[in-house]
């Protein structure tokens, strides 16, 4: 079993129907105590299930796919009972740390938030063949105590890319990435992509900050994509996107005609009046899912890639800003892609 690659349809994970539906040692849900404290004193209470969840160096409240996946673990809170924690890293050298922290602690699943963690959540796995740990936007193949979920992140930005294809005014758009890692590359490629086969005229110009965590790096990248003459920035660069709203901002309130497409959640909140839209990537119902079928002693071990036909990721369901004709073409484009007729490059 451990030697063979396991590729799990989102069918047999179950998330298809979930989706249509739908410094080292920071603790979440209860700081002060260490992962698996217990309160002294008092009757034996019957554990409840316990899932632990460490962020890569974003942090919970990146207001990208870490706080959607603590949305996701949130809602199993409320909706079972379950006892959900995090753990946040400040830098690479915590990954490990803070997963065995819950491992060691006996917690019943613990996840690990991004690409980066791919290698972290495989080494704490084969250390500790008894515990289940699930990892979001990498593969670990081959190790049966692990559950990946990974999306076509360049279906959902080809979408966006067709909105800022149609919508530019100048003929320039910009995209900001974070790390060059292949999961922000797909972004590129697909918005690139997009923006070409809505608006063959159109010019894509790309930037990249080198972090998730730094949002005056995304604002200066933002500002000089601007300066350049973009109009629309689509941004997949978790924290540091917050800067590319920061100076979208700053630049309507001087009168420029700048709009921002945000990622991974809604992120209207950011700024409704400079949101043109937002890629959508559901981390929540992923990692709820899993969580759950974990919960209810269905837990599958193997990689699960989430993309259009899942409904894993697409735009929000309300664009206020999006004209019926525009949204009429992205529909269009989704149905190409779809059927076969567009592929999407990944690169």
């Amino acid at each position: 079993m451990s030697s063979i690659r396991i590729r799990r349809t989102l069918g047999t994970l179950g998330l298809a129907a979930a989706l249509a539906l739908a410094g080292c040692g920071t603790t979440g849900g209860g700081a002060g105590k260490a992962p698996g404290a217990e309160t002294p004193g008092g009757p034996a209470k019957e554990k409840p299930f316990r899932v632990g969840m460490v962020t890569d160096t974003g942090g919970v409240n990146d207001n990208s796919f870490n706080q959607s996946a603590w949305e996701g673990l949130s809602r199993l809170k409320n909706d079972t009972g379950a006892e959900v924690r995090y753990l946040e890293s400040k830098d690479e050298a915590d990954y490990i740390p803070n997963l065995n922290q819950f491992v060691q602690s006996g917690f019943d699943l613990t996840w690990g938030i991004g690409y980066m963690m791919a290698d972290p959540v495989k080494t704490v796995a084969q250390e500790h063949p008894e515990a289940h740990l699930a990892l979001i936007d990498g593969e670990v193949d081959g190790v049966p105590n692990v559950a990946s979920v990974r999306f076509n992140e360049q279906e959902g930005a080809f979408l966006v890319g067709v909105v800022a294809g149609k919508m530019t005014k100048t003929n320039k758009v910009g995209f900001v990435g974070g790390m060059e890692l292949p999961v922000i590359k797909r972004f590129e490629a697909g918005f690139k992509a997009g923006v070409k086969a809505a608006n063959p005229d159109a010019e894509v110009l790309i930037t990249y900050t080198g972090a998730f965590n730094k949002p005056d790096e995304g604002k200066a990248a933002a500002a000089s994509l601007y300066d350049k003459g973009a109009d629309i920035v689509f941004h997949a660069a978790g924290q540091t996107g917050d800067g590319v709203f920061s100076e979208a901002k700053e630049r309507r309130k001087r009168g420029e005609a700048v709009w921002v497409i945000g990622v991974d959640r809604d992120q209207r909140d950011l700024g409704p009046e400079v949101t043109l839209t937002s890629m959508l990537k559901r981390v929540d119902v992923a990692v709820y899912t899993v969580s759950k079928q974990a919960m209810e002693g269905t837990f599958t071990p193997g990689v699960t890639v989430l993309g259009l036909k899942e409904d894993g990721v697409g735009l929000p369901a309300d664009n206020p800003h999006l004209p019926p004709e525009v949204l009429r073409d992205v529909e269009a484009f989704k149905a190409k892609i779809l059927n076969g007729e567009i592929t999407v490059p990944k690169e």
